[in-house]
């Protein structure tokens, strides 16, 4: 497994900044439901001081901002300051002044005990370092009938995975992910995290898969450089690319995506998996 610091350049690398800051917008879009899944399914009510684990660029934390109005406060936490800087201006352009940006590790929160009404993580847990730590450390703090809510990718056996880097590891061969690489998938196995959980001190734990839009507003061409810019768990296999294979692996990609093309929108279509824990008094 990669070590904080290696993740904290992975996510932060300059290729996948630049590619967040050129695509943010239609990324949000593509983003956009299971944001809104995650949302709904966290149920935040205002006045509630919620913590987002691993934020990126701003979702759901500004979508929970929203929700929880300006008597509430949403703190977002991620390793990467630079992607928090994108948040931080996607806040202030929609005018919010009840988020926080925080650069620090999950398995070290800088939070006293009982210090949240809520927490959320879209697809983050799944890289964390030590995911034990990590979601004692939450338990930590948050207030007892607190809720921890995540989304976590389902299988890799999709197709949205299966006509962008399914593609490339027909033509590479190997395995997709790094042995001892992050893994998107890590959680895709039904009541692995709802296990961790428990482990952590959660109780009352639910899951559940749910399918939902993942739509690309644009051309194929768009998507496919901004998957291949963006997904640092598969760098290692796009890398070993040869040069010569690029022209053939990004012709059978294109024409992959394409086949869900409608107008000028890609729709695919997502598996996610849903699971929430909550924290009771003693």
């Amino acid at each position: 497994m990669a070590t904080t610091d290696q993740n904290r350049q992975q996510w932060g690398s300059s290729y996948r900044l630049l590619a967040s800051e050129k695509w943010k917008a239609k990324s949000a879009a593509m983003g956009r439901a299971v944001t809104q899944a995650l949302v709904d399914y966290a149920n935040p009510h205002p006045g509630m001081e919620v913590l987002d684990l691993a934020s990126g660029t701003g979702e759901p934390a500004i979508s929970l901002a929203e929700r929880v109005g300006p008597q509430g406060q949403v703190t977002a936490l991620d390793l990467s300051a630079d992607l928090l800087a994108i948040a931080a201006v996607r806040g202030k352009d929609r005018g919010l002044q009840n988020i926080s940006f925080h650069e620090a590790d999950a398995q070290k929160l800088p939070f006293p005990d009982q210090s949240f009404d809520l927490a959320t993580s879209r697809f983050g847990v799944m890289f964390f370092d030590d995911i034990d730590k990590a979601l004692r450390e939450l338990h930590r703090v948050l207030r007892p009938g607190a809720k921890a809510c995540f989304a976590v990718w389902d299988t890799f056996e999709q197709p949205y995975f299966q006509s962008t880097i399914g593609i490339v590891v027909r033509h590479v061969g190997g395995p997709a992910i790094s042995p001892g690489g992050q893994n998107p998938f890590r959680f895709a196995v039904p009541g692995r995290l709802s296990s961790v959980l428990g482990n952590a001190g959660f109780s009352a734990i639910e899951e559940k898969v749910v399918t939902l839009p993942w739509p690309w507003p644009g051309p194929p061409e768009e998507l496919w450089e901004q998957t291949k810019a963006v997904s640092a768990p598969f760098r290692s296999l796009l890398d070993r690319v040869p040069t010569q294979k690029w022209p053939e692996i990004n012709a059978e990609v294109i024409a992959a995506i394409r086949t869900y093309a409608d107008n000028d929108c890609i729709r695919f279509e997502v598996t996610v998996r849903m699971v929430s824990g909550t924290k009771h008094s003693r």
